[in-house]
């Protein structure tokens, strides 16, 4: 049997966000054929390493070197040592940016790095910072390959850190859409039974600022229908939705319900999906609600426009838009039959283009050749 690959990961977390689930994903879809050590830079969110599956081999490493702050050729030795003895390094998101300029700063011995850039949040979920702009710039010039999963980002990618084509690798996210087919479970959310005479919008997601789910709370709660919202994940912003949810005097209809495992198995108990981001790439909550036939209500962020089927376009509202998110929501409520039109528009479009079965080839197949091994992951 030919020797196992080994991937050194360097990441800020290995929760359960599209990074992280995608991550998990991957080590699982190579099984044996590839070992992993992960270094991650907040050692208190794991919970990925759940979807890793038995057979795997991996370790998370337990001393960590700061992996922010101010640049330091000290820092950059530090994880140049780390990245020794690897086939390849795979870097994820600003924070482990240094890992990349490592590569370029001490070069020699060490494996190639491919660097994936999955979104923006804290400083730059607002807009891009121009210092963090020329870091990436200076550092991606050592970097074999860059993946992102959208076009916004590829754009980004190709104009405003000046990354040439040959370099830059759009893979969308991909899930199992074969499962999000089955029946859900009733019993899959905490705290929730299901009501035929109640609209229930499903929110998926990590409850983070950038999310803004106290403006989907407000835009709810101008609905003219009988409603549950549900809201799947944690996060620190879980105090202000349910603050939200008070000022509004719904509190009694909104659900949350915490990090649920397995989502095709909650999936199936909305009857819509519904987005308030500022700022999204290419959400996988997205894919998975149009695996399961559902219509999606959300601002034009990332590729989302481009991700939902024609049909479910009208619904893809003005940023920033509480009034129109509500307008969107309720329009739909009123009608099931344009409900079950668009779910099963998406459905298909989710099958044809975003089945995990592509994302994995995918990325197997570039990790194989920068490694230097093109059949090592086949």
């Amino acid at each position: 049997m030919p020797q196992p690959l080994s991937l050194l990961h360097v990441l800020p977390s290995f929760d359960l966000d599209a990074r992280g689930a995608r991550v998990a994903r991957l080590m699982a879809a190579f099984g044996d054929r590839a070992r992993h050590r992960l270094v991650v830079a907040d050692p208190t969110r794991l919970a990925a390493r759940y979807r890793v599956g038995k057979g795997v081999r991996y370790e998370i490493a337990q001393e960590v070197p700061p992996l922010a702050g101010k640049p330091s050729l000290a820092r950059y030795e530090t994880l140049a040592k780390l990245m020794r003895g690897h086939d390849l390094v795979l870097t994820y998101d600003w924070t482990a940016i240094d890992a990349v300029m490592a590569r370029r700063v001490f070069a020699r011995g060490l494996p190639p790095v491919i660097h994936h850039e999955d979104g923006f949040v804290g400083a730059e979920a607002g807009g891009l910072r121009r210092d963090h702009t020329i870091y990436r710039r200076l550092a991606l010039s050592a970097a074999h390959a860059l993946v992102v999963p959208s076009r916004a980002l590829e754009r980004i990618a190709l104009g405003t850190w000046k990354q040439p084509r040959a370099r830059v690798h759009r893979i969308g996210n991909g899930v199992a859409t074969a499962l999000y087919a089955e029946r859900p479970d009733p019993r899959a959310l905490p705290g929730f039974v299901r009501n035929e005479r109640e609209l229930t919008i499903g929110a998926v997601g990590a409850l983070l600022p950038h999310k803004d789910l106290p403006a989907l709370v407000r835009a709810v709660g101008g609905l003219s229908t009988r409603f549950r919202l549900l809201i799947v994940g944690d996060g620190p912003e879980r105090g202000a939705i349910e603050r939200a949810a008070l000022a509004m005097g719904i509190d009694d209809r909104v659900v949350l319900t915490g990090a649920v495992e397995r989502p095709y198995r909650y999936m199936g108990l909305f009857d819509l999906l519904a987005l308030s981001s500022t700022s999204e790439q290419s959400p996988t909550s997205v894919i998975e609600a149009m695996a399961t036939g559902l219509p999606v209500v959300s601002p034009p962020v990332g590729d989302v426009a481009e991700m939902v089927a024609s049909e479910n376009l009208p619904f893809v509202t003005e940023h920033h838009g509480e009034v129109r998110l509500r307008d969107a929501i309720q329009a739909l409520a009123g009608d099931p039959a344009l409900r079950a039109r668009i779910g099963a528009a998406n459905r298909a479009k989710a099958r044809a283009e975003y089945d995990e079965t592509d994302m994995i080839a995918r990325y197997a197949a570039l990790y194989a050749e920068a490694a230097g091994r093109p059949t090592c992951l086949g």
